[in-house]
C-alpha cells in the first residue's frame, strides 16, 4: 500500500468522523458517511440507468415484466407510507420510481438512487410469485432507501480515485467513474478490498426489507423461506468474510430474529 493510498484513507477516516452525524440510516438509526448530496447522485443514477436499460434486452414476456412494476409499486407505496408515518417524506424529494425487467440468466437485481430498480429474469424462477419478489424488492429498494450506494461510492471515489468529487470525477474519467457506479450500486461485480455492500449494509437491506414487504402486504415470512432456496441453487460461496452478503445461516437467522417486529407492520390484503 502506497503512502498517497495511505493518507487518503487516513483523511477518509478523519471526514468520517466530522461527518457521520450529518446523516442516519431509516429504521437502524446507524450514523452513516455520505458525501454527495441526493440531488447529485440522483442525477447521475437516472443517467445511467438510463443507460443500463439501452445497452440490456428488456424482457418481452409482458406478463413477467407486469409482475414485477406490480410488485414494484406496491413497495413504492409502502415506503412512501413509512416515511410519511416517520415525518420524513422529505426525504423522498426528488424519487422517480421505474421498475423494469431485464432479460439475462443473472440471478441478480439493484435499485439505484431516486427509486430506479431493474429485475433480471434469473432471479424469476426463485423468487416463484408476487411475495418472493416482494422480498427482492423490498430489499434492493432498502438499499437505495439506506442509502448504501453513496456511502460506497464515497469510499470506492476517495480510495480509488483519490478523493475528487463526482463532478470532476464525470467530467475526467467518465468511464471509471461509471464502473465505481455500477459498482456500488450492485450493477456490477467485484472482488477486492471494496465490496459492493458491506455485510452491515446486507443486513440494514434486510431488516427494512421486511418492513416494506409487511407494510406492501406481503407476509414477511416468505423471506426467510425465499433465501433458503437461494441457497439451495447457489452453488459453492466464498467464506463470509469474503462476501458482500451474510452467509446464508446467518441471514436467515437475522430474518427470523427481525420477524416479530415484521409482523406488526404485515396486514393482508
Amino acid at each position: 500500500m502506497n503512502r498517497r493510498l495511505i493518507l487518503t484513507i487516513a483523511s477518509l477516516a478523519v471526514v468520517t468522523g466530522l461527518l457521520a452525524a450529518c446523516a442516519t440510516v431509516p429504521l437502524t438509526g446507524r450514523r452513516q458517511l455520505n458525501l454527495i448530496p441526493d440531488s447529485q447522485m440522483n442525477t447521475m443514477s437516472f443517467s445511467q440507468y438510463d443507460q443500463v436499460l439501452k445497452e440490456s434486452k428488456l424482457s418481452k414476456d409482458a406478463a413477467a415484466t407486469a409482475q414485477v412494476k406490480r410488485v414494484g409499486v406496491k413497495i413504492q407505496g409502502a415506503v412512501e407510507k413509512y416515511f410519511q408515518q416517520q415525518g420524513q417524506s422529505q426525504a423522498l424529494n426528488g424519487y422517480a420510481w421505474d421498475f423494469n425487467l431485464i432479460e439475462s440468466e443473472q440471478v441478480n437485481a439493484w435499485c439505484m438512487p431516486g427509486g430506479k430498480v431493474a429485475f433480471y429474469t434469473g432471479i424469476l424462477p426463485i423468487c416463484k410469485d408476487d411475495a418472493g419478489i416482494g422480498v427482492v424488492m423490498g430489499h434492493e429498494v432498502a438499499h437505495a432507501i439506506a442509502r448504501h450506494g453513496g456511502e460506497r461510492m464515497s469510499q470506492e471515489l476517495a480510495v480509488q480515485l483519490g478523493g475528487v468529487a463526482l463532478s470532476e470525477a464525470v467530467k475526467n474519467k467518465p468511464e471509471a467513474t461509471r464502473n465505481l457506479w455500477l459498482t456500488a450500486f450492485g450493477a456490477g461485480t467485484q472482488v477486492g478490498v471494496l465490496l459492493p455492500f458491506s455485510r452491515q449494509h446486507e443486513s440494514e437491506a434486510d431488516r427494512l426489507g421486511l418492513i416494506f414487504m409487511a407494510m406492501a402486504g406481503y407476509d414477511p415470512q416468505v423471506a426467510p423461506k425465499f433465501w433458503e432456496r437461494m441457497a439451495a441453487g447457489g452453488g459453492t460461496k466464498p467464506p463470509q468474510w469474503l462476501s458482500t452478503h451474510p452467509a446464508d445461516e446467518t441471514r436467515i437467522r437475522q430474518l427470523n430474529e427481525w420477524m416479530p417486529e415484521a409482523l406488526t407492520y404485515y396486514h393482508p390484503k
